[in-house]
């Protein structure tokens, strides 16, 4: 039986996964696609580096011409990375009429379109599963699954490492600088953390989701996006003295007047599903109109799970070679041209509830002020604490607001920082129910 010939561009951690999970599952994926699948090279930037034994040396290769010249080799495989050389690469193989699989989620994210054009116009087809959630599997339920349905609501927790920090801080209460550098000795932080902790990694994973959900295209640069860095040990306390954990979340909602989406550190009830989402793991929670709520939870990266996602794609993209079809699916899930008319809505207008902070003097008065310069903004309070206040040290206040728009927060939240009685920034963590 002729098998489905694939070249694999890098063979770094998720590289060495997909040979690894090929060669213990072989039997099972030649039964499940009706053909076997072979890796015939693999392009590597060093060939004296040491892999693992199960890494067939006489496939590696430092030239992209051998798998892009290479008639047999249907199916590319991209696994370095980044934006370039994968973006070249991968043009270089659609312009052969090979199709392509890959886990970036970054490349994907910023030059999507143009890859996603050259394939149209090459009749070829891009997938990507593991470029969002590792191995949970929400891009093809995202494109398959819930085809029938319209979504209203999606919440995902996708970035590790931001997930990790932040159930540190709140099971052990340490600090967020003493987190980072835990996570970093793990191996769960890079030594510049600087995509994960400020939300850029989750960003671009949630433009992807996005286009598939909605069939809008946001690029990850306009979303808004809030890092870890401002949270404290006291945020961790009054949110638990509030029934809340506070979550890495993404967050994307339709309403009739557009969508609206945004990254930052959230607090959500403490008895949600997702609050239970702890350490490295991912999940994604969605809502639909027929569906109702479905919870996606698991591994989200390492090398197997991004290693189950990848051949996943590969037996999918093998289907359709020995089916003779491709194009069968939108790239995002969506015909362009029969989804118009969709608006990102700016963080203005969005509407939700609010955990506030504030660092004050201990003098008469000041609550009321408080009180006062939210409520001229529409914003009304639904509870408040303090801590222990010290005519040295002040107080720190803190309170969850009702429902509330952004915009009308924001002029109240300037009124407040400019107040002689506030001595400290001013805490905003907003307040999702999934």
């Amino acid at each position: 039986m002729t098998p489905i010939q694939v070249g694999l561009i890098g063979c770094g951690t998720v590289g060495t996964g997909v040979v690894k999970l090929l060669t213990a599952n072989a039997d099972d994926i030649q039964a499940r696609l009706g053909a076997p699948v072979a890796i015939k090279k693999i392009v590597v930037a060093d060939l004296s580096k040491e892999r693992d034994p199960e890494v067939n040396t006489a496939w590696l290769t430092v030239d992209i011409n051998e798998i892009l010249d290479d008639p047999d080799i249907k199916i590319v495989v991209e696994v370095i990375g980044g934006y370039e050389p994968a973006r070249t690469y991968i043009l270089q193989a659609l312009s052969h009429g090979k199709h392509v699989v890959t886990a970036n989620k970054a490349l994907l994210a910023k030059h999507g379109e143009e890859l996603f054009a050259k394939a149209s116009e090459m009749a070829v087809d891009i997938i990507f599963e593991a470029s969002v959630g590792g191995g949970i599997p929400i891009i093809r339920s995202l494109r398959e699954g819930l085809a029938s349905d319209r979504i209203d609501r999606l919440y995902a927790i996708i970035n590790g490492t931001s997930n990790f920090i932040l159930t540190k801080m709140a099971d052990e209460g340490a600090n967020y600088q003493d987190t980072i550098a835990l996570a970093q000795r793990l191996g769960y932080a890079e030594a510049d953390p600087a995509m994960d902790v400020d939300g850029i990694d989750a960003a671009q994973k949630l433009s992807i989701l996005i286009s598939l959900a909605f069939g809008l295209r946001i690029p990850f640069e306009k979303l808004y996006t809030e890092g870890l860095s401002n949270l404290t040990p006291l945020d961790f306390a009054f949110a638990k003295q509030f029934g809340f954990a506070i979550k890495p979340l993404a967050v994307a909602k339709a309403h009739s007047d557009g969508i609206e989406a945004h990254v930052h550190p959230t607090l959500i009830p403490k008895d949600s599903l997702m609050a239970a989402v702890n350490g490295v793991f991912n999940a994604a929670y969605i809502h639909s109109y027929a569906l109702g709520p479905v919870l996606f939870y698991g591994k989200g990266a390492g090398m197997m799970p991004t290693a189950v996602s990848v051949l996943s794609d590969i037996i999918e993209m093998g289907r359709n070679l020995l089916q003779g079809t491709s194009g069968r699916l939108p790239f995002l899930a969506f015909h362009e041209k029969l989804k118009p008319g969709l608006r990102h809505k700016p963080m203005e207008e969005i509407e939700c509830e609010y955990y506030l902070r504030f660092e004050v003097e201990d003098r008469p008065g000041v609550l009321a002020g408080l009180a006062g310069a939210l409520g001229e903004e529409g914003v009304s309070i639904r509870q408040m604490v303090q801590t222990d206040a010290t005519p040295e040290e002040g107080a720190s206040v803190a309170l969850i607001t009702h429902v509330a728009k952004e915009g009308g927060l924001r002029h109240a939240l300037a009124k407040i920082d400019s107040f002689p009685t506030t001595t400290g920034r001013t805490q905003v963590i907003r307040i999702e129910r999934p």
